[in-house]
């Protein structure tokens, strides 16, 4: 089963700093239909403007992932810790019992990026936070893990997250395509952050997404240059 999600039909908040779309009901925006898939909570396609962002606020209970698309974000926390995320990089923020941060985009022009909230296993804990580089040469024509909570992926450079999920991207040249086969009674949730994509069949467009169970195998084939994201979740 794979469910189109377009962007024009995503939920949405603009106001003179901040453009986003909200796959799932978040903020303002509520659909009972697109509340959660599986663990995943939150998709945000954010727009953050020049020398904007948002000031401090808390979170508890929820595995926060980054994906930077263009731009930089920097982040600083209750904890001490601070960091500037660039294009292609990914933070993590695992809020435990919970967590003060503010995030802004300090640079001359526009962020975009993607927050994914997912779910965590248990409640409470120490927070945490880190991020890394993942150059995109590396995940070239393949789908590369850049946070998960398996053991095995955070050996090969992963950021570690609180549930048994995986966030994994992938650039694509036109023409080319990368496979995935999950593990059973999994959510999947795709999005093509730049160019356009087939994924089984389903043509997807740029920021377009598409909500996936009960598939035994992904071929993800780019129509032209193709940078995709991809959740693996329970």
């Amino acid at each position: 089963m794979i469910e189109h999600r377009p962007f024009a039909k995503l939920g949405r908040f603009d106001n003179d700093w901040l453009n986003a779309r909200y796959h799932f009901s978040f903020s303002g925006y509520h659909d009972p239909a697109r509340m959660n898939w599986g663990a995943l909570r939150v998709w945000n396609d954010d727009e953050i403007r020049a020398r904007s962002g948002f000031p401090p606020h808390s979170h508890a209970d929820m595995e926060i992932i980054t994906y930077v698309r263009e731009g930089a974000i920097t982040h600083k926390d209750s904890l001490g810790n601070e960091g500037r995320t660039e294009a292609g990089d990914v933070q993590v923020m695992s809020a435990g019992a919970g967590v003060t941060h503010a995030e802004y985009n300090l640079e001359d022009g526009p962020t975009r990026l993607y927050q994914i909230w997912l779910l965590p296993k248990a409640r409470g804990g120490k927070p945490y936070w880190g991020a890394a580089k993942f150059p995109k040469g590396e995940r070239s024509g393949k789908l590369v893990a850049l946070a998960s909570g398996f053991a095995e992926d955070q050996e090969t450079g992963a950021l570690p997250i609180r549930q048994d999920a995986r966030l994994l991207a992938a650039t694509l040249a036109p023409g080319s395509r990368a496979d995935y086969a999950p593990a059973p009674g999994r959510n999947l949730y795709l999005a093509v952050a730049k160019g356009a994509a087939k994924v089984n069949g389903l043509a997807l467009q740029e920021r377009d997404a598409a909500a996936i169970r009960h598939e035994e195998k992904l071929t993800i084939e780019a129509t032209e240059e193709a940078e995709i994201v991809l959740v693996d979740a329970p």
